[in-house]
């Protein structure tokens, strides 16, 4: 498995109390299987599919930070209703 770094960090807060600085597709596939706060959607499945895939080096990092980002938008979105 490849450790790899995005070129900029994603600050994810879900809520008030606590900011997790993800700064790679390790962080981020860490944090989406073990504490995201919605587990099921299609940017949650894509973000979960191109960080593994970022580490196996079948995607750039950068697109799975991309699909990432997609994911916690969704999850903040959903979290607001």
């Amino acid at each position: 498995m490849k450790q790899t770094v995005w070129t900029e960090p994603v600050e994810v807060n879900f809520d008030t109390s606590s900011i997790n600085v993800i700064s790679g597709p390790f962080d981020a596939l860490a944090l989406l299987t073990e504490n995201w706060p919605h587990t099921r959607g299609l940017t949650f499945v894509r973000a979960r599919s191109a960080c593994r895939a970022a580490l196996d080096g079948r995607k750039s990092a950068e697109e799975a930070r991309k699909c990432f980002e997609d994911a916690v938008y969704e999850a903040k979105k959903l979290k607001s209703h």
